[in-house]
């Protein structure tokens, strides 16, 4: 049967000093060393940390001109920015309509009427396209139509042109596509 040593007596934390010359106390609370190593401290009494952050100054040692770049670099907090209008495509469109609002030149009865948007063709959907079938497609009649495809647009039939060479590169996507969809592990 094994014992257990109980110590009656339960030993204190030990306490971090003060990092103020020639003080005792127990340093509680940390404050940075200097701008550039604002995650390495000094740990004070309370007394040094208030007397410490009294005397802190972060923006010691800069010019005006490094001290505004400082204060516009943290009011975005440190994220890029891009100029207003800058972000012009696509994936920047705003996804609103005005209904007109700003337009001064049109009358609300001469307003033309928006073209209902298409939805975005899935992968399947477009390699579906390129080879013209619709679905059910069977193994056999994705294998031939690849076969057709292939003669057609095949740089050595077409004398090395870049164009089929493209093309020839499509259909091949295409191709592992629609069988990874509609015939896995084959």
């Amino acid at each position: 049967m094994r014992r257990i040593a109980i110590e009656s007596e339960q030993s204190a934390p030990t306490l971090r000093p003060c990092d103020h010359p020639g003080c005792a106390g127990a340093g509680d609370f940390r404050a940075p060393r200097s701008r550039s190593e604002l995650n390495a401290f000094y740990w004070f009494c309370l007394d040094h940390v208030r007397a410490y952050n009294s005397a802190w100054n972060y923006y010691a040692g800069m010019s005006e001109a490094e001290i505004e770049a400082e204060i516009r670099h943290d009011t975005v907090w440190q994220r890029p920015t891009w100029p207003l209008g800058s972000r012009i495509g696509a994936r920047f469109q705003p996804r609103w309509r005005h209904y007109g609002l700003f337009d001064d030149e049109e009358q609300p009865s001469e307003r033309r009427r928006e073209a209902p948007r298409q939805r975005a063709l899935t992968p399947h959907e477009e390699a579906l396209a390129v080879f013209e079938l619709a679905p059910p497609i069977t193994l056999l009649a994705l294998k031939a139509r690849y076969k057709e495809l292939v003669k057609r647009h095949h740089p050595d039939t077409n004398g090395g042109d870049k164009a089929a060479e493209e093309k020839l590169k499509v259909i091949n996507q295409a191709y592992s596509t629609l069988k990874a969809n509609y015939f896995p592990g084959t």
